[in-house]
């Protein structure tokens, strides 16, 4: 044996050696058995190398950050108080939800389920952003409520007129229609599924294509299947779907929390050098002013606001941030993470409900507030149920828009109970909207006004969140709506449970709110000229998409 064999010999063995010892490639190292052989036995992903990153959106690594730092408290609110957060890595939106984005909603909505048939026109309209909200009592802006949204000049102009609960809507949609192109492009389905097999009793839904993968596209999923559909195990052929085994489908488009909004907006250089060493940070940009300071655009408006009063836009041709109104995407640079407007031209909506202290005590990682978990509704085959066409329940907001709860297609869902809650010590119930805050335990009372007539009877005004009912809209027996408005004039705060935190400053508002550490809240049935959003998605797995990981990962 040359010495050339040698070598090729030992590097052969040490190989061999080194697959046996880690339990490497289709081995595993619990029982020695071959993984995804085709005999049979554990299928599984065990080529998978990294998350996705799905259409429109930006990898944030997550980090530790001050939440809550405001530069300025012009009003003396302090409802923001600074505190230290962990945020996990995640995705968001390159920039906000735009009218175009907004209208493929519309179109697919109203292809498939068509507003011809009236147990289906209410889907389309509750879709519907409200077009009506640039219409002023003292301003001439008419055309915006016919144009805004539908004519291509507007296409890349952030969607609004849309309240919170739409924004979700979308967002579940988009999860949908992002998965089902992703199972056509990696031969789970046929191709042109999405196009030929549009149901209107049963949509392609991602939470239930996971738990009844046979249930997709009305039942027919089964005839549907791509080259990798089917495998061969043994002397049978056995349908393969995309389980999250796989690997293959994306997490949930959704609204970014609070926590994750600011700290994408306050970016990786300026939060490490404004806000972790100097305390605070005023802009999504390095700076202190909107100006820009460098050569070639010194003094472009680096954001799209209010410079003053009577002043949206500037003076023509000097002085001009480019808008009067709301403005195009990508029009300014973007941060440090590469994302677009985190301050200026629409203000964006966040998942979280509105209180004014941040609880760090209870929770300094991942801090969200909102958080309402539910289960699958099991049948009696043992089975999740899916929504079908004629189980279809709409909800009436207090403003009398109409909403559908769920899609047909997707899972039925139900608050969980004590099956899930008991003795545990992370949740013990459902609804986690008022944990620690605002319920009966931790009540905080305002005697703000003479108790009522009655020596045991509690006065309503010194409830810590005595906020105004919201209207009750019903129908009478002539079928005409009927609204009941909340008269009473002792309250003392608009906080409820569905009210929702939004960020950014936008086209009205003056630099003081482009701080990304500034908040304001509406209930989350309200649409304004000035809110949109962008959706944002969880990472699985490393921290890091670069090959950055912990410093002392034992070799081999």
């Amino acid at each position: 044996m040359n010495f050339s064999s040698l070598k090729q010999f030992i590097a052969i063995t040490l190989g061999l050696i080194f697959i046996i010892s880690c339990g490497g490639g289709n081995t595993s190292r619990g029982t020695g058995w071959d993984i995804n052989s085709k005999k049979g036995g554990f299928q599984y992903n065990t080529e998978f190398n990294d998350q996705e990153t799905g259409p429109g959106l930006v990898f944030i690594e997550g980090g530790t950050y001050t939440k809550g730092q405001v530069q300025d408290d012009v009003m003396h609110d302090w409802n923001n108080s600074p505190s230290k957060q962990h945020v996990m890595s995640f995705y968001i939106d390159e920039t906000e939800v735009t009218n175009l984005m907004y209208m493929e909603y519309l179109d697919w909505l109203e292809f498939v389920f068509p507003t011809e048939e009236p147990r289906y026109r209410q889907i389309y309209e509750g879709a519907l952003p409200d077009t009506l909200v640039w219409r002023n009592q003292l301003g001439y802006v008419e055309e915006l409520t016919t144009n805004y949204l539908r004519h291509p000049a507007y296409a890349e102009y952030p969607v609004v007129g849309v309240n919170w609960l739409q924004a979700v809507q979308f967002a579940e949609w988009r999860t949908d229609r992002v998965n089902e192109f992703i199972l056509e492009r990696e031969a789970f389905v046929q191709k042109d599924v999405r196009y030929n097999e549009v149901e209107t009793n049963s949509t392609f839904n991602t939470d239930a294509y996971m738990k009844r993968p046979e249930t997709a596209y009305a039942g027919k999923m089964d005839s549907l299947v791509g080259k990798r559909g089917e495998e061969k195990k043994g002397d049978s052929i056995v349908k393969v779907y995309a389980g999250v085994e796989k690997g293959v489908l994306l997490p949930s488009y959704r609204l970014p929390t609070e926590a994750e909004w600011e700290y994408a907006a306050l970016a990786l250089v300026g939060d490490r050098e404004y806000n972790n060493y100097r305390g605070k940070k005023k802009y999504p940009w390095s700076g202190e002013y909107t100006r820009s300071s460098d050569r070639r655009t010194e003094g472009d408006q680096l954001a799209n606001f209010k410079l003053g009063k009577g002043d949206y836009g500037g003076i023509a041709g000097w002085s001009d941030d480019g808008a009067d109104i709301t403005i195009q995407v990508k029009q300014y640079p973007p941060n440090d993470f590469g994302v677009y407007d985190m301050a200026g031209n629409v203000a964006e909506w966040v998942s979280d409900v509105y209180r004014p202290i941040v609880d760090d005590e209870a929770n300094d990682f991942n801090y969200y507030r909102g958080n309402v978990y539910t289960k699958s509704v099991i049948g009696e085959d043992g089975k999740a149920e899916i929504v079908a066409s004629d189980q279809l329940i709409f909800d009436t907001l207090p403003n009398g828009k109409v909403l559908l709860k769920r899609l047909p297609g997707e899972l039925q869902q139900v608050a969980i109970d004590e099956n899930e809650t008991f003795l545990r010590e992370n949740f013990s119930e459902s609804d986690n909207r008022n944990f620690r805050d605002g319920d009966t335990e931790s009540s905080r009372n305002f005697a703000s006004g003479k108790p009522e007539e009655g020596i045991d009877q509690k006065p309503e005004t010194t409830q810590m969140y005595d906020a105004p009912t919201p209207p009750k809209v019903a129908l009478n027996a002539d079928g005409e709506l009927v609204r009941e408005y909340d008269r009473n004039t002792n309250r003392t705060t608009l906080i409820t449970d569905e009210v929702r935190v939004y960020k950014g400053g936008s086209w009205k508002d003056r630099a003081y709110w482009l701080d990304p550490a500034q908040r304001r809240y509406l209930p989350q049935y309200i649409a304004t000229d000035y809110i949109g959003f962008r959706c944002a998605m969880s990472r699985l797995g490393s921290k890091s998409q670069s090959k950055k990981r912990a410093r002392h990962k034992r070799k081999g």
